[in-house]
């Protein structure tokens, strides 16, 4: 992505008082651009999540001189090509695939991708609701099939991404172009202030989650089996599907679906769509990015407001991940749902939205 404009330390505050409570606006000038930062009192709307650092730090200032080089990750070059070749074979056997087959390569993707959308994401990295022993282990195996770093290193990144977005300590900045916020990030070595950024966090929650540290040691074997193993033997030994489709297709071919759908939420929802809520931030609001993510990508909404649980305002349309957790919640799973007040998203539309809300 092309290097960012110099930051300047102007800022102007006003405060004023909301269906939702007593609102901070605050203007900060980077370069050029203008941007507004509504402050709401996080730790209020937040409940009791215990944790503040999913909100946007307006003092980080990006470094001056000349951005380092960059450094190549070889081994990541290697395998990401790979793979996408290998999902590109996948593609010219789904003619011959058994339709159990191909039933099943769906499942696996939808239980995968909840163990990021519900389990590393809503559940970990924001602690927008809480979930019980057994919901914790399901997400935690989920998570291990979808093969997207541990938890832990998931919700490190995830949160230094949201306290520092479109800066030089965002791992993934959607402001050096879209290959980079898409893929580019894992092949080249990270910008030292995401390390340091990253370095500087309170994990204590989730270091004090068993499940999580437990999971943590025994990654790579669960990847090994949850990723690749099981999604190939199932269909070869039970319904004797031919082995190459088996793994091609269940195993290859759903997991690379399942890292683009998520990159695409780093990536497209950073730069196409409109900014009902806050337009002076980069994420939007993309309805195709929802349908592949399982509703992540409503991304100006949850940039705005990240300790709602259902990442939306819209409940369960274009969002399965909500309709999940809503469901755990009936069945006494899952409990304590974080949810922003309805007069509070007008409130927050009207003041910083782009007016797109009006049409619809």
């Amino acid at each position: 992505m092309p290097a960012h404009l110099l930051q300047e330390e102007e800022f102007s505050s006003t405060s004023n008082t909301t269906a939702g409570g007593t609102v901070t606006s605050r203007v900060t000038r980077n370069g050029n651009a203008v941007m507004e930062k509504d402050l709401f009192n996080h730790e209020d709307l937040a409940g009791d999540r215990g944790m503040i650092d999913d909100i946007f730090d307006e003092t980080y200032r990006e470094k001056e001189g000349p951005k380092p080089p960059l450094r190549y990750v070889w081994r990541n070059i290697i395998l990401m090509s790979l793979l996408h070749l290998g999902a590109l074979f996948a593609l010219t056997l789904i003619p011959s695939a058994k339709i159990q087959t191909l039933a099943w390569a769906l499942l696996c993707f939808v239980v995968s991708a909840l163990g990021i959308t519900a389990g590393s994401h809503r559940l970990w990295s924001h602690r927008s609701y809480k979930a019980t022993l057994p919901l914790r282990i399901f997400l935690t195996i989920a998570n291990s099939m979808a093969f997207q770093n541990d938890i832990y290193e998931w919700v490190r990144d995830h949160r230094v991404h949201h306290k520092f977005s479109e800066t030089d300590a965002d791992p993934h900045n959607a402001m050096r172009g879209f290959f980079f916020s898409h893929i580019g990030w894992l092949l080249v070595r990270k910008h030292p202030d995401v390390i340091e950024k990253g370095q500087k966090l309170d994990l204590s929650d989730i270091k004090a989650d068993k499940v999580v540290m437990f999971q943590r040691r025994y990654y790579k074997p669960s990847v090994v089996l949850l990723c690749f193993t099981l999604p190939a033997v199932v269909p070869w030994y039970f319904w004797d599907e031919s082995i190459v489709i088996s793994f091609f297709i269940p195993a290859i071919l759903r997991y690379t679906i399942g890292l683009n759908a998520t990159w695409l939420v780093n990536s497209a929802a950073h730069m196409f769509g409109n900014r009902p809520y806050d337009q002076n931030i980069n994420p939007r609001e993309n309805p195709l990015v929802s349908l592949g993510a399982l509703g992540e990508g409503f991304h100006n909404y949850h940039h705005t407001f990240p300790y709602d649980y259902s990442t939306s305002e819209f409940g369960w349309r274009f969002n399965l991940t909500t309709a999940f957790i809503d469901l755990m919640c009936l069945l006494g799973l899952a409990s304590d749902r974080k949810k922003v007040s309805k007069e509070a998203i007008l409130a927050r539309k009207l003041r910083t939205g782009d007016g797109s809300h009006k049409s619809g």
